[in-house]
């Protein structure tokens, strides 16, 4: 059951830690383990660069184009922006987008089971993160039903992601709405740069098979083709009482890119993919409106869709040119308890334009339909189960030179209408004062906001049943609130970078947000009915914007090249949450939930190594807090945990490579993040090992 954030409370079955389990998978996860003690990816497609002589000035200096929808330096950006590079995908070790977000100090991630992460950025993380924007080459795939990712569905190969743009803190001047406390820009390769044919096979203990095939063409002396297939397959990780947490997964996917140069002024890029597969979860489901609490049943999920997107470059000038963006996306989700089908389309116009000498001025226009058609049980449903939603939007943002290459001002807005609140604007202005030659101060103060989704609105939830005194069966039930108002942010930022040559470079940024009108779940009518039998009182709850609080904290990111083949980068994360509720509300839970449920310190300390000869070295170890209270279901208190992933990868000749990689080495088995939502039992996320092999012709 996919519950809504803060719908109601139930008992869940008992957790406990069989000891006989682990002794059963101790020798097996040793062997696995002494395998994996040092892993790496295998290199990228096109040759690997020589980054022991690239020096850290040029990567910091490396063009973005998330913050302003134009491109620039990423040491002038007046934001908070980590970018993650193929290289550093490559020697992280991950199979997964969310894994590859731990290294980004201020992002809040959590695996839920085997195929379910909480992704935040700046504290409210949830299995539905509804704060932040998650983007593949522009096209949101942020869903307007419960207003969050499915990680699950986001599984393009990591082999053909050129860089990911990670903003923490408000986009929404020119993302819009629910770019609130982050923004996630995901940018794939050009197929130019992904031409030759790649075989990819790989297993291990976790993931127990993974294969990957791409063949990239220059079709002729305007386009380059690339077409790739890809296929795992994961292993149930064990639940919280030590057995089987029946959640497999697998997917297989297949997808193309064409870049083509029409013109001189005119270029035209398509892509799109098709996917299909299964997980399984433990889900909660109440049998009966009798049942006191919900029952752990075994789920499968079918999952398919895909989606087609295409976007055409114009370029008026060396100072002016625009992009039009349209986008096509189809998700099936066969749950058992909600299946969802959902068809969006979404288009955008942009004109970037240089003013005199002094002003770059980036503006636009968007449109997105949204239509779905939600199933139901009686443990959740939609009232009503199908509906049609309409966003549009407009944008402005100019950078001004006040001083050239030393001083510059950035103000914008951008306004929108929703078929919830109606109108909406959100406002930014921005500084960035460079003194010294790579060296950014840099100050901003935004208004974001987050509009409601259907999860907020149409929900119905039947959370288990009480015997009144005189005998009367009382079922509590959770219902959307139609009227339910945007959430608002006002966020302060500040922050300081710089290069000190090309061997150390330095990152900080610290904030301040003020929320207002935050959901909360509070008490509301109630009624008597006859179906489902037997006949019952109904006593409903239903969301209201009745909290408010404020967050601070600070992000630090470094990274040290201690010597010409070895090079270390550190990060530090601290948040401080303080929530409130205004004097009418009931709401005695959600507060606690929103303020225990972010670490307050996060670390990480990622070191890469070039051994020579065509062999590298990698490790990475990342701490997280505590978090408490975590959970509708079992009030969990989740302990402090260190993860610590390494590696070696070998390359031989020049077609061929090898790597053996390792994950959680420190411990058999730790929890990250309760599901709060109360949909799923979480699951124990264990050390695993696997081995990849990667031919190129």
């Amino acid at each position: 059951m996919g519950n809504g954030e803060n719908s109601g409370s139930a008992a869940s079955p008992s957790h406990k830690t069989t000891r006989n389990w682990l002794k059963r998978t101790a020798r097996t996860r040793a062997v696995c383990a002494a395998i994996a003690v040092m892993a790496l990816p295998v290199w990228p497609q096109e040759n690997p660069k020589d980054l022991a002589s690239e020096s850290l000035e040029d990567l910091m200096n490396m063009e973005v184009t998330s913050v302003s929808k134009k491109e620039e330096k990423l040491s002038r950006t007046a934001a908070a922006v980590f970018v993650i590079t193929q290289e550093d995908i490559r020697r992280s070790g991950a199979t997964t987008i969310p894994d590859l977000l731990r290294m980004v100090p201020g992002m809040d991630v959590g695996e839920i089971n085997g195929s379910t992460w909480a992704v935040s950025a700046r504290g409210f993380n949830s299995q539905f993160s509804n704060k932040l924007m998650v983007m593949i080459d522009g096209r949101s795939v942020y869903t307007p039903y419960f207003a969050g990712v499915y990680w699950d569905t986001a599984t393009l190969p990591l082999e053909d992601i050129e860089r990911i743009e990670v903003i923490r803190g408000p986009g929404g001047t020119v993302w819009g709405a629910n770019a609130v406390n982050g923004v996630i820009n995901i940018i794939t390769k050009k197929a130019s740069e992904t031409r030759g044919i790649t075989v990819e096979a790989g297993g291990g203990n976790q993931e127990q098979g993974s294969g990957y095939v791409q063949y990239g063409k220059r079709l002729d002396n305007k386009t380059d083709a690339t077409f790739y297939t890809k296929y795992f397959n994961r292993r149930d990780m064990p639940g919280l009482d030590g057995g089987d947490g029946g959640d497999g997964w697998h997917l297989m996917e297949s997808g193309f890119r064409s870049d083509s140069q029409l013109t001189a002024k005119d270029s035209l890029t398509m892509e799109g993919n098709l996917y299909a597969g299964r997980e399984g979860e433990l889900g909660f489901v109440l049998p009966d409106v009798t049942s006191p609490q919900y029952v752990a049943v075994p789920e499968v999920i079918a999952l398919d869709g895909g989606f087609f997107q295409a976007a055409w470059d114009h370029k008026y000038s060396e100072r002016a040119d625009s992009e039009l963006e349209v986008s096509f996306t189809r998700s099936d989700r066969e749950d058992p308890q909600e299946p969802e089908t959902r068809d969006t389309l979404e288009a955008e116009y942009k004109v970037h334009a240089a003013w005199g000498k002094r002003q770059d001025v980036v503006t636009g226009v968007g449109y997105e339909v949204s239509a779905d058609d939600i199933g139901g049980s009686l443990t959740v449903s939609f009232n009503p189960p199908s509906r049609t939603l309409q966003w549009v939007n407009a944008f402005v943002q100019d950078e001004v030179a006040v001083v050239n290459d030393r001083l510059y001002v950035t103000l914008g807005t951008k306004f929108g209408h929703n078929d919830y609140t109606g109108f909406e604007f959100m406002p930014s202005a921005r500084v960035a004062w460079t003194p010294a030659k790579n060296e950014t101060v840099w100050a901003a103060v935004s208004r974001a906001l987050r509009t409601p989704s259907r999860n907020d609105t149409n929900l119905v939830v039947n959370d288990g049943s009480t015997t009144a005194p005189d005998g009367t069966l009382v079922l509590t039930r959770f219902l959307g609130n139609p009227d339910f108002q945007n959430e608002r942010l006002i966020a302060y930022e500040a922050g300081y970078r710089q290069a000190f040559g090309d061997r150390f470079t330095v990152d900080i940024a610290t904030y301040y947000n003020d929320y207002d009108s935050l959901q909360t779940t509070e008490p509301s009518a109630s009624f008597f009915e006859n179906s489902p039998a037997p006949p019952h009182e109904v006593q409903t709850l239903t969301y209201e914007n009745l909290m408010y609080g404020e967050t601070h904290g600070v992000e630090a990111a470094i990274n040290w090249k201690a010597t010409k083949r070895w090079t270390l980068s550190p990060g530090y994360a601290l948040e401080e949450l303080h929530m409130h509720t205004q004097a009418s509300s009931e709401d005695a839970v959600t507060r606690g939930f929103v303020e225990n449920g972010a670490p307050r310190h996060s670390a990480q300390l990622r070191s890469h190594v070039d051994l020579g000869k065509g062999v590298e070295w990698n490790a990475a170890v990342y701490f997280v807090d505590r978090l408490s209270d975590q959970g509708l279901m079992t009030d969990q208190v989740i302990p402090a945990y260190t993860r610590l992933d390494t590696g070696l990868a070998w390359r031989f000749g020049e077609h061929f490579s090898a790597s053996i990689v390792g994950q959680n080495l420190l411990k058999d088995h730790h929890l990250e993040f309760e599901d709060t939502f109360g949909s799923m039992q979480s699951g124990e996320i264990k050390r695993t090992g696997y081995i990849q092999l990667r031919w190129q012709f």
